[in-house]
């Protein structure tokens, strides 16, 4: 494929692809190059009023297929994503930015999280309770909650899309999933592959006019749960929405990932971990490592590492063999983060700079070493290929640094000492700490934030449990 043959997708209501009917349309870019890919078409308030009415009639039939069914059609559009990665993987650079290998991983895991979900469908377990009379039964039963409005953004298209996707689906729930207008052609491509398999309606894709599609599915009475990932500010108002109508939301928001790196460390190795996890996807990525508070004994030999290692990526674009970094998603986000780094090495920051193409939406990885506390990139997430450096000189200031933060969703610790691991594990406040390495999301163990970075879990038995409601029953004879 190249990019001449990229082409936006219609919206995906009733089992059917249908242009969109709303009088605006968006332009779609290669962030390489900032060329438009095609012209998108928006759904109208009359498309997102037939995609609720499906999404019901649709729930109605889901929740009664069984479970082992449900697991097979979901596996066999999994066959299908695997079978088309290379197609969704193209789209999904030429559109975002990523190199194409970051592409076809991210499909990978897409499609690893739905079969997941689809394998832990036939696993939804409730219980029987020891009765309190004689001939009568006390039992726990688990159901699908009803339809979901789900959010997914544009960094990760795929795989925050997959994780919503393969919850509601396996629990039972039919699924309205509203994704980012950005990316547009890989989502839909992957959504295909499910939807060739399922009763019509149960998934259906959107993209429109955010806070028309918000109002829309949230305030229906059909939707009952509602699915978000994405920035704080929207996060709190879908929050206040859903609260109005007492409807159950899962948040996973922003965050600002710190790194301790303790003296007895593995230098090298912990350096290329550090930097291949902070620049990918060009550091836009809510669980990048970010903020390096590293042990003063080791400090300097870390900046000169971890700076020597990002000069020496290779940035461009993500369709060239050679690409370890590609562009930033927009020209709007290369202003933000180039703004960011301006305003703290105003304060007195440090820069270590690589190269970046000046062309496109390209931001040059950097290092911010000996980071003042009150400068804007330790407290606002850069979003970026942007990391920053700060000595500490015990583990207890270490992690109190680390959380004088709004975030706390994902954190990184690298050291030998049981101590430091015991300490860091108890104190550190996020939700999901990686200790000498950089694993916090994998399809079967829970992936959410505190504090700022929202709340509830997506993936796991935890994120299944999101779709689901409980019901006791009590039977006498």
């Amino acid at each position: 494929m190249n990019v001449s043959e990229y082409r936006c997708p219609d919206l995906l209501l009733g089992g059917e692809w249908r242009p969109g009917r709303h009088e605006q349309h968006l332009v779609v870019r290669n962030p390489a190059t900032n060329e438009v890919l095609d012209e998108l078409r928006l759904a109208s308030a009359s498309d997102l009023q037939l995609a609720l009415q499906t999404t019901q009639k649709a729930f109605d039939h889901w929740r009664q297929v069984p479970a082992h069914e449900r697991c097979a059609r979901l596996e066999r559009g999994v066959a299908r994503i695997r079978e088309n990665t290379e197609r969704i993987a193209t789209l999904l650079t030429l559109e975002q930015g990523k190199p194409l290998a970051e592409a076809r991983a991210e499909c990978t895991m897409a499609a690893d999280l739905i079969k997941w979900y689809a394998e832990e469908a036939r696993r939804v377990y409730g219980r029987v309770i020891p009765a309190r009379l004689p001939n009568s039964r006390m039992d726990v039963l688990k159901f699908p909650v009803g339809p979901v409005a789900a959010f997914s953004p544009w960094n990760f298209p795929l795989v925050l899309s997959a994780r919503k996707l393969g919850g509601a689906i396996a629990a039972g729930c039919s699924i309205v999933l509203k994704a980012a207008e950005e990316t547009p052609a890989s989502v839909a491509a992957m959504v295909d592959c499910l939807n060739q398999e399922l009763p019509p309606g149960v998934v259906q894709l959107i993209y429109g006019v955010p806070g028309e599609v918000s109002q829309a599915l949230i305030h229906s009475p059909i939707v009952r749960k509602v699915t978000f990932t994405g920035s704080v500010p929207v996060g709190r108002h879908l929050a206040a929405m859903a609260a109005q109508h007492l409807k159950r939301i899962t948040l996973e928001l922003g965050g600002h990932a710190p790194v301790i790196v303790c003296s007895d460390v593995d230098l090298t190795r912990a350096v290329n971990l550090m930097v291949q996890h902070k620049f990918r996807n060009a550091g836009q990525a809510c669980l990048a490592p970010t903020r390096f508070y590293v042990d003063r004994r080791i400090y300097n030999d870390f900046v000169d590492a971890f700076g020597s290692a990002s000069q020496a990526l290779r940035v461009g674009a993500g369709l060239q063999q050679a690409t370890q970094m590609g562009p930033v998603a927009s020209v709007r986000r290369q202003t933000a983060v180039r703004d960011l780094i301006n305003r703290s090495v105003a304060m007195g920051a440090r820069q270590v700079v690589g190269v970046a193409p000046e062309e496109g939406c390209f931001v040059a990885p950097t290092l911010l070493a000996d980071v003042p506390r009150n400068a804007p990139v330790l407290t606002e997430e850069p979003f970026g290929p942007v990391a920053c450096a700060m000595p500490f000189d015990t583990l207890s200031e270490a992690i109190d640094l680390a959380n004088d933060n709004p975030y706390g969703l994902a954190g990184y610790l690298f050291t030998d000492s049981a101590k430091a691991i015991l300490a860091v594990s108890e104190r550190l406040e996020v939700g999901s700490l990686a200790i000498n390495g950089m694993g916090v999301s994998v399809p079967e163990a829970p992936f959410g934030g505190v504090k700022e970075s929202g709340y509830g879990s997506e993936s796991g038995i935890e994120g299944m449990e999101a779709f689901l409601g409980t019901k006791f029953t009590h039977f006498v004879a």
